[in-house]
C-alpha cells in the first residue's frame, strides 16, 4: 500500500511539472452520457504503476452518475488466467476488461467488436499500427492502452568511471562503451560481476510468458525464429539453442539473480530499483518510477538505449531487440452493459487520462498525447526525459514486433518456458530442452490444426 501511495504522490507531482509546459488543457472523453444507476464492472491488471490510472475513475463516476466497481486487480498472467476460466464457463459478468495484443487472439470468440461503440473521428487518434495488431478478421477488438517496448537500462556510474574503463580494457582488450550487442553485454555483466562493481550483472523475468517473450527477443534478435511460415517449432536450432545456453551460463555463473525463475516484472524491477543490477532491457513504464529518489536508489544514475542486436551466430540476420505489444481494454460479449462499459474504455483511453499515464513513463498509443510528451519534455530539466521520447520513438517506429498473433500464443508459452527454466536452472542440456519443447509444441499446433 505504501509503494502504491508513493507512486501517486510520483503521478501527481510528475503531471504537475509537466502539465504546465503544455498549451492547452487535455480532454476527457466518454462522459456525454447519463449512466445513474448502472454499475459498470471492470476485470483490471494491477501492481505498480498500472494502478495509477484507476484513481481518476472518480471523475467519470461523478460526470456520468455511473458506479464503477473493479471486480479482480492482478498481474497480466493472473488476470489472463481468470478471463479464461471465465470465458469458457460463461462467467465474464463484468463490462470492461483488460486485454493484450499478445492474448486477444485466444479470446475473440468472447469478446465484442469494438467498430460498434467507437466512431473513425474517435479511433483516428491511436497509432494505426497498433489498431491494425488489434484487429483480427475484419473486427477490432481492442482499444489500446499504452504501447510495451524495452530499450537497455544501464548504471550510469559505470561508464563515467575512469579507473573502471581503464580495468575494463586491461581485462578485454575493448573500449567500455554503453553495449549495443548481446556479446558485449555478456562480457560486461561478466567483468562488472566479477571484479564486484554490480551485485548482478543482469536479470530478466524467468517465469511465464515473461521469460518466453525475453528468449524470443533474444531469439529474434539473433536471427533466429520461433516457427518457420507453417508453424513448425525452429526454436531449437542452433540459434535457440545458443540464446538458452547462454541463459543457462549467466545463471550458473552468477551473473542473473539466483530466484530467476520466479521473478516476474516487479521483481526485476527492484533489483534494478535498489542499484543492484548493471544492465538490462526494461518496459518504459517502469521510468517515473526509476527516477524516485525516495524509493529507488538508482534515480539519477541510469541511462537509456536502443535495444541489442542479437547473438553473432545469426550473422546478417541479426537487428535490434524489440519484444512489443500494447495493453489495452475489450469488452465480453457477455458484458451486462456494454455500452456503458464503452463509454468507461472512452475516458480511460482519452487524451487526458491517457496523457497523465504517459508522465509516469508508459508509451502512448494516441498521437496527441505523443505531441503532449513530447512538447513537454523539450523544456524538461533532466535530458533524459527528452532523450527517452526520441529513443522511443525509433524503437515503436522500426523495431516493433509482436509475438505471433496466434490463439495459441499462451498455450505454447505454458508448454516452453518450463523447458527453458529447467535449462537455465542446469537441470537439462539446452538442445535436449529445446528438442523438448519443440515436440510438445508441434503436438500442440497439430492439434490446433496447422499442419
Amino acid at each position: 500500500m505504501l509503494r502504491r501511495i508513493c507512486l501517486i504522490v510520483l503521478a501527481l507531482t510528475v503531471i504537475s511539472v509537466f502539465a504546465v509546459g503544455a498549451q492547452d488543457e487535455a480532454q476527457y472523453a466518454g462522459l456525454d452520457m447519463d449512466l445513474s444507476g448502472i454499475t459498470i464492472r471492470m476485470a483490471n491488471i494491477g501492481g505498480g504503476q498500472y494502478e495509477a490510472m484507476y484513481e481518476s475513475i472518480s471523475v467519470f463516476e461523478e460526470a456520468t452518475g455511473a458506479t464503477v466497481e473493479i471486480v479482480a486487480l492482478l498481474d497480466g498472467f493472473a488476470i489472463d488466467q481468470k478471463l479464461k476460466v471465465d470465458f469458457a464457463t460463461g462467467a465474464a459478468d463484468y463490462d470492461v476488461a483488460w486485454d493484450h495484443t499478445s492474448f486477444v487472439a485466444q479470446y475473440t470468440n468472447f469478446l465484442l467488436p469494438l467498430q460498434d461503440f467507437f466512431s473513425e473521428e474517435e479511433l483516428a487518434a491511436f497509432s494505426p499500427a497498433i489498431l491494425e495488431a488489434a484487429t483480427i478478421d475484419g473486427n477490432l477488438y481492442l482499444i489500446p492502452r499504452h504501447a510495451d517496448i524495452s530499450p537497455i537500462h544501464y548504471r550510469a556510474d559505470l561508464y563515467t568511471d575512469d579507473a573502471i574503463a581503464a580495468a575494463y580494457m586491461d581485462a578485454t582488450g575493448e573500449e567500455l562503451s554503453v553495449p549495443s550487442t548481446l556479446e558485449q553485454i555478456d562480457r560486461q555483466a561478466r567483468f562488472f560481476v566479477d571484479n564486484g562493481h554490480a551485485t548482478f550483472g543482469y536479470v530478466l523475468a524467468g517465469k511465464e510468458e515473461a521469460l518466453t517473450g525475453r528468449f524470443y527477443e533474444m531469439l529474434f534478435a539473433s536471427g533466429g525464429a520461433l516457427f518457420n511460415d507453417a508453424y513448425e517449432p525452429t526454436f531449437n536450432d542452433e540459434i535457440g539453442v545458443a540464446v538458452a545456453e547462454l541463459l543457462a551460463s549467466w545463471y550458473a555463473d552468477g551473473v542473473i539473480p539466483s530466484d530467476t525463475t520466479s521473478l516476474l516484472w516487479d521483481g526485476v524491477a527492484q533489483y534494478f530499483c535498489n542499484n543492484d543490477v548493471a544492465i538490462k532491457l526494461e518496459w518504459y513504464g517502469w521510468y517515473a518510477y526509476f527516477q524516485g529518489a525516495d524509493s529507488c536508489a538508482v534515480a539519477g544514475n541510469f541511462g537509456l538505449a536502443r535495444g541489442f542486436t542479437g547473438l553473432s551466430v545469426g550473422g546478417d540476420a541479426v537487428r535490434p531487440s524489440g519484444w512489443a505489444g500494447a495493453h489495452a481494454f475489450s469488452i465480453p460479449a457477455t458484458a451486462p452493459n456494454p455500452q456503458a462499459g464503452a463509454q468507461l474504455i472512452k475516458f480511460l483511453a482519452s487524451e487526458r487520462v491517457a496523457y497523465e499515464e504517459a508522465l509516469l513513463g508508459f508509451l502512448p498509443t494516441r498521437n496527441d498525447v505523443w505531441d503532449r510528451i513530447i512538447a513537454d519534455a523539450a523544456d524538461a530539466e533532466n535530458p533524459l526525459d527528452r532523450e527517452r521520447l526520441e529513443l522511443a520513438r525509433i524503437q515503436v517506429g522500426e523495431d516493433f514486433k509482436t509475438p505471433p498473433l496466434i490463439a495459441e500464443w499462451i498455450p505454447f508459452s505454458n508448454l516452453f518456458y518450463p523447458q527453458l527454466q529447467a535449462i537455465i536452472l542446469g537441470d537439462i542440456g539446452a538442445q535436449a530442452g529445446l528438442d523438448a519443447a519443440a515436440e510438445a509444441t508441434r503436438e500442440l499446433m497439430a492439434d490446433a490444426g496447422y499442419f
